[in-house]
């Protein structure tokens, strides 16, 4: 499928945009500007260009963040993740969420979808096969792959909000100030964290919690068919001991054959 900056048919001198131009000018707005910055008219500006004549080669700005997305994912190196499964599973994780805290700017559109850019699809394909490896079906795996991807972005939308309010700030966070006068007898635990809190809660705590979610997926797959086959037979002796009580005289209770 052609490009928009790829259209046939157009004679004379190249034209002076190109997406790959847009995608220059607006990264540098991003390191020197910070994301709140750009926008379709400043990157407009920026190029001496009209918005208009921008969306022949960038659709809105939620594709021109993914269009930066996919060329940081090309540059972003490959490491060579582990052999063991499990393990591999967890630094294929770590290697999304790196790859996404690099750029912050895409937590605006995180929620938009999963991957769209093909260059980080090998992330995924990582997470999801070394998911099977450890014994999930391949529904179960993408599944996986879901949570992983929700608990990764929510993470990094949160930080990136906290740290635009802070940096807004003038006085302490409302919250700290709400911990301290909080009544002991109705809140004894957050009356004891007080204004520990913040510093508790900024902790970079990411490669923990993923650790935790990864061992609750993989819980989840091995432990799921125990518990239910358990549950069945607890049932079935429940309803087989219930039956045998209602035929049985009254002063003679049957013991559950199973205990």
């Amino acid at each position: 499928m052609e490009s928009r900056g790829q259209r046939s048919g157009r004679t004379g001198r190249p034209p002076r945009l190109s997406q790959e131009a847009i995608l220059v000018a607006a990264q540098r707005i991003l390191d020197t500007e910070g994301p709140e910055r750009l926008s379709m008219r400043r990157l407009a500006r920026e190029m001496s260009s009209t918005a208009m004549a921008l969306y022949h080669h960038v659709q809105d700005k939620d594709e021109l963040l993914l269009l930066l997305l996919d060329a940081h994912a090309r540059r972003y190196p490959r490491p060579v993740l582990p052999s063991e499964p499990r393990t591999r599973l967890l630094a294929a994780a770590q290697v999304l969420h790196d790859l996404l805290a690099d750029c912050p700017w895409i937590v605006e559109v995180l929620s938009f979808d999963d991957f769209v850019s093909e260059s980080a699809l090998w992330v995924v394909e990582s997470i999801v096969d070394a998911a099977v490896e450890c014994g999930m079906a391949l529904e179960d795996a993408v599944y996986a792959y879901r949570v992983i991807w929700h608990y990764i972005t929510g993470e990094l939308a949160i930080r990136v909000s906290r740290e635009r309010v802070r940096a807004r700030a003038e006085r302490p966070e409302y919250r700290e100030h709400a911990l301290e006068l909080l009544d002991s007898v109705d809140f004894p635990r957050l009356s004891a964290v007080g204004r520990r809190w913040a510093g508790l809660t900024a902790r970079d705590d990411h490669g923990k919690g993923l650790e935790a979610v990864v061992a609750g997926l993989l819980e989840q797959k091995t432990g799921r068919g125990e518990r239910e086959t358990g549950l069945l037979e607890q049932n079935s002796c429940g309803a087989g001991w219930e039956a045998e009580a209602v035929a049985a005289p009254a002063h003679v209770i049957p013991a559950c054959q199973c205990c």
